[in-house]
């Protein structure tokens, strides 16, 4: 496993991290000792980083992690996320007393004494705007209750906006082979600014691994079936923004990038490793056969010049035109 600089902070993080959605909920059945198993496998392989939110199961997925990091405090680092717990578009969601509160509830569930990065979980960019919250977490942060912070956006517009406040230290950012325009404009910029750079959704949702044909049917309480069409959040939250069926024909076409690399999953990953200004990738993991495919990707090679080319051609001719929402 090889360690990464959370931009200027002095966190140094597994360039294979993983997020914990789907242990939490709303990607399917989970069973909670194949994820503690799950979550032990990943830590043996030399994981560090742990990515969680208030409301995934509602606090289920940072209840798994203090079991499975018990006595490992100093050496796993944990994120986790606020403000989807209360209406995001109101400011009192923001206020002092109210992020004061979801952050102890998070390090009670977390059973630790602080967070090692708190981030704004995709707030509106009026929000962003008015600034007041980072007023807030600056407190927090000179208090020890919490290490550093940073924010979860949907658009690059959010995330440079970010960028004009110095205690960010790191932006989370959808972005894989479906969803390349972060890495234009913004990675460049927050790398100058030493602000990291997580990646969630590197496989768009599961399309990228290659597994699903158009006739997939996903659990009524999995996110891929009623957020389909961005129904009850932001429709890059899903398959990347792209219509399923769609997506699919599309991951048949890219089916060539795991011909040397294992399979499509770990080529994915490796994809977006290759950026010298990511600091980290956060895929989800139900079970331990799911973190040990993930965990591939640090042995596969790295995609030559014209590769890199190809893909970005295939983006911009047939992939950016399909993808709905703002980012």
């Amino acid at each position: 496993m090889q360690y990464r600089q959370l931009g200027s902070s002095e966190l140094q993080v597994s360039e294979v991290s993983f997020g914990t959605w789907a242990i939490g909920g709303s990607w399917g059945t989970v069973n909670d000792e194949e994820s503690l198993r799950a979550l032990s496998r990943a830590m043996e392989a030399g994981v560090n980083f742990f990515d969680t939110a208030d409301v995934y199961g509602s606090g289920h997925s940072e209840e798994l992690l203090a079991k499975a990091t018990k006595g490992k405090e100093d050496s796993v680092h944990i994120a986790t996320k606020f403000c989807r717990a209360g209406d995001i578009h109101d400011a009192a969601t923001y206020s002092e007393a109210s992020v004061r509160a979801y952050c102890e509830q998070s390090l009670k569930k977390l059973s630790r004494e602080r967070i090692d990065l708190y981030q704004i979980h995709c707030p509106p960019i009026e929000i962003l705007r008015d600034g007041s919250v980072f007023g807030v977490l600056d407190k927090l942060k000179q208090e020890g209750k919490i290490r550093e912070y940073g924010v979860s956006v949907e658009t690059v517009e959010e995330g440079l906006l970010c960028l004009d406040y110095p205690g960010v230290r790191a932006l989370q950012v959808i972005y894989n082979i479906f969803r390349q325009k972060p890495g234009l404009e913004l990675f460049p910029q927050a790398h100058q600014k030493g602000v990291g750079i997580l990646i969630r959704l590197p496989l768009a949702s599961g399309l990228l691994t290659g597994k699903f044909t158009e006739q997939a049917v996903f659990e009524p309480g999995d996110h891929r079936h009623y957020n389909r069409n961005g129904e009850s959040f932001n429709v890059g939250e899903t398959f990347a923004g792209l219509p399923f069926e769609k997506g699919v024909a599309l991951s048949r076409e890219l089916a060539w990038i795991g011909e040397e690399r294992g399979n499509m999953t770990r080529a994915a990953l490796r994809w977006i490793l290759d950026s010298p200004h990511i600091t980290c990738v956060i895929p989800g993991f139900k079970n331990v056969a799911q973190v040990e495919d993930n965990l591939g990707v640090v042995s596969v090679p790295s995609f030559t010049s014209e590769e890199l080319a190809r893909l970005q051609s295939f983006y911009e001719e047939k992939v950016h035109a399909h993808i709905r929402g703002a980012y």
